[in-house]
């Protein structure tokens, strides 16, 4: 018949041809899981085994940072929740007398300590000094002053208590004719009774101010430095990695940014 081509399929009014088995192409394989290749994403991994070392806990933290009585800290906390929101910071009172043993059992990271203090084993960057106050009864006579000289205080009666924040002997000041009081608060509520005088640094007698207590500059007193101490060596493997929190801490109280380098 007249008007077919050779092919017969392809010629006017006849149906389209369909490819061959053979002109069929394979669907290329890829590396990368569908979608991948078309968008250039990167196929997601499997999320790693949460670790559970001691070096890992002690990544979490929490950073123990060691406060003497009187010491402020609160600036260089506020900057570390905010540089470290997920690291808490647990802070530890500690007295004169109990923040040496502190260092020494790793019962805290680091601390702020009132100097002096046994520097074995320990790095120390000294912080700030106090200036040193008479804390005496509200209506003691030494309150006509604005400011006192040790030179005042002869004849006082001079109690410290058992683990004194300040050394100081004042030639001429009387001995109590009683027990050292326990505590820096005890000294305090003494010497508002009207019985002798207390020396402190200023912090302590703000900490532990009362109505029926005032205090006094000293002027040729002992001052009172307060210093960032922590353990020379780490002693577990735990230890060093808390060791990081340290240095981090470090930074703040240097007034380091965020950004800066060590």
């Amino acid at each position: 018949m007249a008007g077919r081509g050779a092919g017969g399929a392809g010629g006017r009014g006849g149906k389209p041809a369909r490819p061959s088995a053979s002109s069929r192409r394979a669907p290329q394989k890829s590396g990368t899981k569908k979608g991948a290749a078309r968008t250039g994403a990167t196929p997601k991994r499997a999320s790693p085994k949460p670790e559970t070392s001691a070096v890992a806990d002690a990544a979490r933290g929490p950073f123990r940072l060691g406060a003497v009585e009187g010491a402020t800290p609160g600036k260089w906390i506020g900057t570390w929740r905010e540089r470290m929101p997920h690291v808490a910071l647990e802070l530890v009172p500690l007295t004169v007398a109990d923040q040496q043993q502190a260092l020494a059992t790793a019962s805290v990271d680091a601390a702020l300590v009132r100097l002096p203090v046994d520097r074995t084993d320990l790095h120390l960057i000294p912080l700030y000094d106090e200036v040193p106050v008479v804390v005496c009864a509200a209506d003691s006579h030494l309150t006509a002053a604005d400011e006192l000289t040790v030179a005042d205080l002869v004849g006082e009666v001079i109690i410290a208590p058992q683990h004194p924040p300040l050394e100081l002997e004042v030639a001429g000041g009387e001995m109590p004719r009683f027990a050292s009081p326990e505590s820096v608060a005890d000294a305090i509520a003494i010497a508002a009774s009207g019985v002798g005088v207390v020396i402190v640094p200023m912090s302590l007698a703000r900490l532990h101010h009362r109505k029926d207590a005032a205090h006094r500059p000293l002027a040729d007193g002992p001052t009172s430095s307060i210093a960032l101490a922590w353990p020379a060596a780490p002693a577990t493997a735990s230890d060093a990695a808390s060791g990081a929190f340290v240095e981090t801490f470090i930074g703040i109280v240097r007034g380091r940014t965020a950004n800066s380098s060590r």
